[in-house]
């Protein structure tokens, strides 16, 4: 089959690529990320852009399926991707005759939508159920597997941190493994598959979200943390944070909507999805016992926590910088540069052209869309740096402060930012 796939390049629909590909299926991926792999057939577009059904028929033809992974959870248009967008593909299927569409919404938003995720999620099923297509809406739970991202990737940072803070007035949840995610998919691809249906994907264990993240740090062969329940104050400071990040462009699983959804938990009944296709969903514990943790999942572990602290202080680093050598280390800057030999009215347009640079970076740094650039931007200018610095006061590699000294581990902690920056 010819299956168009969007939101492609997510935990999800990456993973249904890969198993239709190797089943011998031609996937179109479509995606807001280009995908620069080989042998992808790739087209880049932003679904909440494309909310004309006649955008959609040039990207429809020769497609005998499709299947919709795309979700914004927050910081994006999630009514121009759940609803509006959508709603259009799915038009331009009907007049095109692509019969089977296949739309991954969330569990529970039928019964409880709380924030603006739910209620574009649900309404982008009634627009699907409204054509007349062979549907299938699949609402799986939190979803977890051998890759990580979104609130599976939440759970193993979390299982990283030695102290473990409990949110207040969260729910259970029913992990649901991405194989049987996938299973499900293939099920409803072959022939005679039923339509017109939706189907809750949700684990056969009902637990608590930080006995998942219990489980899974006792996987990275940690030793059980200690667990902080916090305070109401100090968890809506924690969403209010991850609000913060998101309107600078990062992509966070802790916001005010996560926080509405995990009030609400992730839970449902899974054997009507058992008796239609069969597929039987695995205990979490049972999958992870099957598939040991490796050092990189370790390293991932810890790494995520740490990724928001590496571009916050690294990107408040080089703001502060800025403010100092145009504030209080005016004069010692100046200084420097006359020790060097430089004149007065050259001296002042270093420092400014300098200490503005750093403010520039610095912004750059922490506003996702920028930051590659602004750490390119940061590597190249304190290397250059140390060399204006050595050619012009060479005694400063003596210093007992070590100003010289200490630019290398600033590049140390730049080259680390710029190895973890990717979030797919």
């Amino acid at each position: 089959m010819r299956i168009l796939l969007v939101g492609g390049t997510g935990l999800i629909g990456s993973a249904i690529y890969g198993r239709l590909s190797a089943e011998g299926h031609e996937c179109v991926l479509a995606s807001r990320h280009p995908v620069t792999a080989a042998g992808r057939h790739h087209i880049t577009l932003d679904l909440a852009r494309n909310t004309d059904s006649s955008e959609w028929k040039g990207v429809l033809a020769g497609v005998d399926a499709v299947i919709n992974a795309a979700g914004a959870l927050q910081g994006q248009d999630m009514r121009g991707v759940h609803v509006a967008g959508s709603a259009a593909l799915y038009a331009a299927c009907e007049s095109m005759g692509v019969r089977r569409v296949i739309l991954f919404s969330a569990i529970g938003v039928d019964r409880d939508a709380r924030s603006d995720f739910s209620r574009t999620k649900q309404e982008g099923e009634a627009a699907l159920m409204a054509r007349d297509l062979d549907w299938i809406v699949l609402r799986p739970s939190v979803v977890v597997g051998r890759p990580a991202y979104g609130g599976s990737a939440l759970l193993r940072g979390l299982a990283a941190l030695p102290i473990l803070p409990v949110m207040p007035d969260t729910a259970a949840i029913q992990p649901v493994h991405l194989d049987d995610v996938v299973e499900t998919v293939v099920f409803f691809l072959r022939p005679g598959a039923p339509s017109r249906v939706a189907l809750e994907l949700a684990g056969p264990e009902r637990i608590a979200f930080s006995d998942a993240v219990a489980l899974l740090r006792g996987w990275l062969r940690w030793r059980p943390a200690y667990r902080l329940h916090l305070p109401s104050w100090a968890a809506s400071a924690a969403y209010r944070a991850g609000d913060v990040a998101q309107m600078l462009g990062w992509k966070t699983p802790i916001n005010s909507t996560a926080q509405a959804e995990m009030r609400r938990g992730a839970t449902g009944d899974p054997e009507p999805w058992r008796q239609m296709t069969g597929v039987s969903p695995r205990e979490l514990a049972d999958e992870l016992a099957r598939e040991p943790a490796s050092v990189q999942e370790r390293w991932f572990a810890r790494l995520y926590a740490l990724k928001p602290l590496i571009f916050g202080i690294f990107g408040l680093f080089w703001i502060g910088t800025g403010i100092i050598s145009l504030g209080p280390g005016w004069n010692i800057g100046m200084s420097l540069l006359r020790e060097g030999g430089l004149q007065e009215r050259f001296a002042a347009v270093t420092v400014t052209a300098g200490a503005l640079a750093d403010l520039v970076i610095g912004l750059a740094i922490l506003w996702r869309p920028l930051s590659r650039y602004g750490l390119w931007a940061a590597l190249i200018i304190s290397l250059t740096y140390a060399v204006i610095g050595t050619a012009l006061v060479p005694r400063l590699w003596a210093d007992p402060l070590g100003p010289m000294l200490k630019i290398w581990p600033v590049i140390m902690l730049n080259l680390v930012a710029m190895a973890i920056r990717e979030d797919r």
